[in-house]
């Protein structure tokens, strides 16, 4: 790769001023930075484009690291929303400024401890203080005396849950099941595991807010309705309704 020629001394006397100079109204500061960048271009095999790919490199590391990050759906447990293969971009700051994660909410945690080792993809039924209930008359799960209708994403064909179970979620956990009942190793299997098939919010990644590969279920992952009338918990102060949106 041709690399950057090194600057030359040039008679400057015919010319009134040089095209690469920048203008004293950026002061000294503003000199100082741009021949820092002019010299680590010089410095670098490449030139300036190689810079430029460096800074791009670092930009996207810290965009992984603290905000967005992509993740590859390695089972079926989130059929037919999510199939194996599908990368999803997770929400890294959703719930770092005072948000907690809502019920219907799609999260990627770490499950270490909890479900096994690795990172886990299921959505959130209940939360703290929450009282999930399965099954009522119908066979449906029921959140804090209301029953959910979940039969627009759950996997066609199966049931809520034959699994029965009621649990009352600790603060500051989950209690997270798998949108394919059937396929899914989720907190009905762990209710008797370290913690009790709960997953602390603090090891939640992050929230799934897109599908991005591959192009033809590019899609936004919204938060469904189905839990728009759940109430509060009765030990809990009311809070914002956790009906759909953006």
């Amino acid at each position: 790769m041709d690399t950057e020629a090194q600057p030359t001394e040039r008679d400057r006397s015919s010319r009134p001023f040089d095209a690469e100079e920048i203008s004293d109204t950026g002061g000294p500061e503003g000199r100082s930075r741009f021949v820092l960048v002019r010299r680590a271009a010089t410095w670098l095999p490449g030139g300036r484009i190689s810079l430029t790919l460096l800074v791009c490199l670092l930009f996207l590391l810290l965009l992984s690291n603290f905000v967005l990050q992509p993740f590859q759906i390695p089972s079926g447990s989130m059929e037919g929303g999510l199939r194996i293969g599908d990368r999803v971009l997770v929400n890294k700051l959703a719930y770092r400024f005072g948000a907690d994660p809502r019920r219907g909410d799609v999260v990627v945690f770490d499950g270490t401890g909890y479900f096994g080792d690795g990172d886990y993809v299921k959505r959130v039924v209940g939360v703290g203080g929450d009282h999930v209930v399965c099954c009522d008359k119908e066979g449906r799960i029921e959140v804090n005396g209301r029953s959910v209708d979940e039969s627009t994403f759950l996997y066609p064909g199966d049931s809520p849950s034959t699994v029965s179970f009621d649990v009352e979620v600790p603060a500051g956990t989950l209690f997270v099941l798998g949108d394919h009942r059937s396929d899914s190793s989720d907190s009905r299997d762990h209710l008797g595991s370290p913690g009790g098939g709960m997953i602390p919010v603090d090891d939640v990644i992050g929230r799934a807010d897109w599908i991005l590969w591959p192009a033809g279920h590019f899609t936004r992952l919204h938060r469904p309705d189905a839990y728009a009338r759940v109430p509060a918990p009765e030990s809990s102060e009311p809070g914002p309704a956790d009906g759909a949106h953006g």
